[in-house]
């Protein structure tokens, strides 16, 4: 996504491409495409210049929405799940104490990720410091 964030308003990239920046296999990106493309992040274009693309501005996907799509509900344990229904999965949750704090651990979480863009994430690429070029000293 943070890939296809810098590229915004260029047109499609292809997986190919994604595949070689981010040093990921493509198997694997095609998996995610589909996630992503049902949950309306991005769209896809077909044809040699195909690929794929934000369905939004940058600065409009929140990361909450993106690990969303990819993951499913935000649940650091069970029974502190986004969705209602597997709250109540487990018997403890309504007088459970240590429920209180994974309900507080799932909201840092979600407010962290939800007030951070793609916007945000999508700066230059740094430079591996494998490639950098270091002058010599003597």
């Amino acid at each position: 996504m943070v890939e296809l964030a810098r590229h915004y308003g260029d047109g499609p990239v292809s997986l190919a491409e994604m595949a070689d920046h981010e040093a990921l296999p493509r198997a694997y990106l095609e998996q995610l495409v589909v996630s992503l493309r049902g949950a309306g992040l991005v769209q896809s274009t077909r044809g040699a210049r195909g690929g794929y693309q934000l369905a939004q501005p940058p600065d409009q996907v929140r990361m909450g929405a993106v690990l969303r799509a990819l993951e499913g509900p935000i649940a650091p344990m069970i029974c502190a799940s986004e969705e209602p229904a597997h709250a109540g999965i487990c018997e403890r949750t309504g007088y459970c104490n240590v429920n209180l704090l994974w309900v507080k651990v799932r909201d840092a979480i979600t407010g962290a990720l939800d007030s951070v863009t793609l916007a945000d994430l999508a700066l230059p690429r740094p430079q591996h410091p494998y490639h950098a070029v270091t002058p010599l000293t003597t």
